[in-house]
């Protein structure tokens, strides 16, 4: 039996609780991420807050032109169509990854407890994989409900 990935992304708190409210579905960027369905997205919520809170499974990739990612994910993207418009300004093809399940840390994990376990650790500007068993991955793990 194959083990699911795990990857770690940073967002803003509004989209992070968005995901937990259930009205945000797909995470949006300007290139793609090459995750397959199952993988976990651990959500790390930028400072001030600096937390990773919870996490969500990926349903889909799709990359598509920006004005077909609107048609299919306005109502799932928790942004304005003007958000969205001037995120992709000047992409061809745009990147929304499907989410489903998000379930929040029973505990969240600190910035500060994530450099203790990975000496040199910076949130994600894209996103990055962690390898299973990796410390990061299982102080991550130990919070899970």
């Amino acid at each position: 039996m194959e083990h699911p990935e795990h990857v770690l992304i940073s967002l803003e708190e509004r989209h992070a609780e968005n995901i937990f409210a259930g009205t945000k579905h797909v995470e949006l960027r300007r290139r793609a991420m090459n995750v397959k369905a199952g993988t976990f997205v651990w959500i790390y919520v930028k400072l001030p807050v600096g937390r990773v809170v919870g996490y969500a499974r990926v349903s889909a990739a799709h990359s598509l032109a920006p004005a077909t990612l609107w048609r299919r994910f306005a109502n799932v993207c928790g942004i304005t169509r003007r958000e969205f418009f001037e995120y992709f300004d000047g992409v061809t093809k745009g990147f929304a990854l499907g989410l489903h399940d998000p379930q929040r840390l029973a505990g969240t994990v600190s910035l500060t407890e994530l450099r203790e376990v990975s000496a040199g650790f910076h949130p994600p500007q894209f996103f990055v994989r962690m390898a299973p068993g990796s410390p990061l991955l299982r102080v991550i793990e130990n919070k899970r409900v």
